[in-house]
């Protein structure tokens, strides 16, 4: 069974209270909630993980590469447009990474237009709210199973 963990970054604990015109009310429980009755449908399992510490964020990536999970889901917040350290550690990875983003990552403010994980993930996905994360991770299992057959 292929394994894909999604890391989630700074303050998405704090979604469904936070700017909702941007991010919607669904909580950080409600989106995982989704991914995990996609995961089973799809036939793979889903760990996910929130940080508001970018250290931390890295030495999960690090336990990633270790664990050889099959695929990775980011959605690193504002670390996306800035964390040259989140980047490398990314790069360190083997499997698939897809970039996510709630909202339209491109129709924001300019910081935000620019992201460091470009050059190094397979695919990025912004602006379509909860299925930002579902065709997520859709297009992680197919990368996922691309690479190795089951």
């Amino acid at each position: 069974m292929k394994r894909i963990l999604m890391l989630h970054g700074i303050n998405h604990n704090m979604f469904g209270r936070r700017d909702p015109r941007q991010y919607g009310t669904l909580t950080l429980d409600d989106i995982n909630a989704q991914l995990q009755a996609l995961a089973q449908t799809l036939g793979v399992t889903v760990e996910t993980f929130q940080t508001n510490h970018e250290g931390a964020m890295v030495e999960r990536i690090h336990q990633a590469y270790f664990d050889g999970v099959d695929a990775v889901l980011i959605n690193a917040g504002a670390w996306t447009h800035y964390s040259y350290g989140l980047r490398d550690a990314l790069a360190i990875l083997t499997c698939p990474i897809v970039e996510l983003h709630m909202s339209n990552i491109h129709a924001r403010e300019p910081f935000r237009h620019h992201s460091v994980f470009a050059e190094i993930v397979q695919g990025q996905i912004s602006g379509l709210g909860l299925d930002s994360y579902l065709a997520g991770l859709r297009a992680a299992v197919s990368l996922a199973e691309a690479r190795s057959p089951a």
